[in-house]
């Protein structure tokens, strides 16, 4: 997917540095986009008449002396062309203007200087709202962010401070990670089970389950639940089968 986002600030460096900003995080997230800069909220209102749709539109409230505020264009965007799936952030030296964008529905309002992490957070925040990410295992390696589709993995292993990610088609992926928080803030939502401290697996692909060990597909392989775990387990395996039948 390639997302399209629309840039609007009246503050050439304000412009570029959110910009760069924007295409750096996108490109560690693996994530495709195109941005279009504006400098006057006439000019986004033109390109918007004209049928441009955005995914997303970061939107500074004040331009200069202009007429069009960002209120303006988010009052055209949401009551004029009646558009409520396209993300909008608020951009303002003040924060006095939170409570009068609160019926614009903004994604997110950023109080300048802009902050590398800010941004980063509510582009973060965009894509899980989207559902780009929420189907997804994110992981780092290096400085770099990856992704692979939950669908794709059969379990996750804790070895030497690495999680090894190990995938259907017989392929895996190792980088530093800690699996109680990977379970906890990623896994779990996704009907994985924490069987051991050294094993998470994946609900769709075991074949076999007792409160001793879990055979997984495709490789066939055997895990170890753990003693203290086993109670525990039993009831997560029977409330995820019981939530699948209905």
């Amino acid at each position: 997917m390639k997302l399209s986002i629309a840039v609007c600030e009246d503050q050439v460096i304000v412009n570029a540095m959110l910009e760069e900003t924007l295409e750096d995080i996108l490109k560690k997230l693996s994530i495709k986009c195109e941005i279009e800069i504006f400098y006057s909220g006439e000019k986004l209102c033109k390109r918007l008449e004209e049928g441009q749709n955005y995914n997303l539109i970061f939107l500074d409230i004040e331009y200069g002396d202009e007429k069009i505020s960002g209120v303006d264009v988010g009052k055209l965007i949401r009551d004029t062309h009646q558009n409520n799936s396209v993300s909008i952030v608020y951009i303002s030296w003040e924060k006095k203007y939170s409570l009068e964008l609160h019926n614009l529905q903004p994604l997110n309002f950023l109080i300048k200087p802009l902050e590398y992490e800010s941004i980063e957070k509510v582009m973060r925040k965009y894509l899980d709202i989207a559902g780009i990410w929420s189907s997804y295992f994110i992981y780092k390696i290096g400085y770099e962010s990856h992704r692979k589709q939950i669908r794709d993995i059969s379990y996750v292993e804790s070895r030497d401070r690495k999680l090894i990610l190990h995938l259907a088609d017989g392929q895996q992926v190792e980088f530093y990670g800690a699996l109680k928080q990977e379970f906890s803030e990623q896994l779990q939502k996704f009907d994985f089970l924490f069987i051991h401290a050294a094993f998470a697996v994946n609900y769709d692909y075991i074949v076999k389950y007792t409160r001793e060990t879990v055979v997984m597909s495709p490789s066939g392989v055997t895990l170890s639940v753990s003693q203290g775990r086993r109670s525990e387990i039993s009831k997560r395996f029977l409330y995820i089968a019981n939530k699948r039948e209905g």
